[in-house]
């Protein structure tokens, strides 16, 4: 279930992702509902006819719940619960469902968690709310829902502080191996990217790690760090593989997750990993953009590296394996074409990595420059090359004299 709020609201027409989404927690949807309001409703997020619309497909569809691409207030989700009849799920309940069976380390079963008991917290009346009845008429205060609802709200307080503290060692603990690498000289790369871009893949592909990858949202969740040898720089550098962003990612879990994406903020640079076949690449790396921003990472040189290129049309295929990217916020980066999972273009990665390990990724010489004059590239957004890309419209911008 989706709703349009016009201009500026976020919003999917599709619900490809929201779709893509409920697969990976092992649903299987079976209709999808579009509606268009200019705010939400108060009591029902949609309003009561579109309400009545979406029971009438539960019951003709005999669906088990309804799961909405926004967020709803507790007392929106308690509300459309009684009108529809099943369990309702907004974005963020989903997302953290799906962070809840993912999370394999203890680290990242600490960040799930306490990411789940802080959006619980806010709904603690939605579950306790048939007690209300019990307390009496006017006057009457103190009765057995509102007790229960005390209980457990100080019980939740109470492990939300203790696992902000085990996360305070686990931070820690990471300082003081970033100190060892530090002392070491290690150069550090981190792959960061829009879930489901492949940064497993291309993490398994340059290292044989053999870290779990599949084709789903979320498939990791914990951070992975491994040696990568670059032969070109006769060295190592330090790997990792980190968490996937996604549009509207909750804050909640952005909080949570602070000592697993402190991983990003530490980097040298950065291999933003792109879904090259993606129909909304753009608004993916927009949106990567601004985590990486919220997270203290925004300024970390970048490789643009645009995977899956194997999925493309052949007249998308790009003409060169490598030039120079605008960022949405006017800087330039290294942009590499490959494809993971057949090996194309690693090569290439690897010698850009290796050059910024030997050379360094100051101002004065980054981005790279590739060799030769960079022409301009198909533009993959479309089913026709752009014939002269300008900087300012277009995104795939090579190095070309304009």
């Amino acid at each position: 279930m989706g709703v349009d709020f016009g201009p500026g609201s976020s919003f999917d027409p599709t619900l490809d992702e929201l779709a893509l989404l409920a697969e990976s927690a092992g649903d299987a949807p079976v209709a999808r509902v579009i509606a268009r309001r200019k705010a939400p409703d108060a009591a029902l997020f949609v309003g009561s006819g579109k309400a009545d619309e979406i029971k009438f497909l539960v019951q003709a569809e005999q669906a088990h719940g309804v799961i909405f691409d926004q967020s709803l207030s507790p007392a929106q989700q308690r509300n459309l619960e009684r009108h529809l009849g099943v369990e309702v799920l907004d974005r963020t309940g989903l997302i953290l469902e799906i962070f809840g069976a993912r999370a394999r380390s203890h680290e990242g079963k600490l960040q799930v968690e306490l990411a789940r008991l802080e959006y619980l917290s806010t709904r603690l009346v939605r579950r306790w709310s048939h007690l209300e009845r019990q307390r009496g008429g006017v006057g009457h205060r103190g009765g057995p829902g509102e007790s229960q609802y005390e209980l457990d709200r100080r019980m939740i307080e109470q492990k939300i502080k203790s696992l902000k503290a085990q996360l305070v060692k686990v931070k820690r603990q990471r300082n003081t191996q970033r100190r060892g690498r530090e002392r070491n000289g290690t150069f550090r790369v981190s792959l960061v990217g829009y879930t489901n871009a492949g940064k497993s893949t291309l993490f398994n592909a340059l290292t044989k790690a053999g870290t779990y990858a599949a084709n789903q949202l979320f498939a990791t969740l914990d951070t992975t760090t491994r040696q990568l040898y670059l032969a070109q720089a006769q060295r190592s550098v330090s790997l990792s593989d980190t968490v996937g962003f996604i549009r509207d990612l909750p804050h909640t879990l952005v909080e949570s997750f602070e000592a697993t994406l402190l991983e990003a903020t530490e980097a040298d640079i950065l291999l933003h990993v792109v879904d090259a076949a993606s129909p909304v690449l753009l608004e993916q790396i927009e949106e990567v953009q601004r985590v990486l921003q919220t997270i203290g990472a925004g300024h970390i040189p970048q490789v643009i590296v645009f995977n899956k290129v194997d999925a493309l049309e052949p007249h998308q295929q790009p003409r060169h394996s490598q030039d120079v990217y605008e960022l949405p916020d006017g800087t330039r980066a290294c942009r590499v074409f490959v494809s993971a999972i057949e090996g194309q273009g690693l090569d290439v990665l690897r010698q850009v990595l290796s050059r910024a390990a030997i050379e360094g990724v100051g101002p004065e010489n980054w981005p790279f420059q590739p060799s030769g004059h960079a022409i301009p590239v198909h533009n993959l957004t479309s089913d026709m090359p752009e014939a002269e890309p300008s900087l300012a419209g277009d995104p795939f911008i090579n190095d070309a004299e304009t």
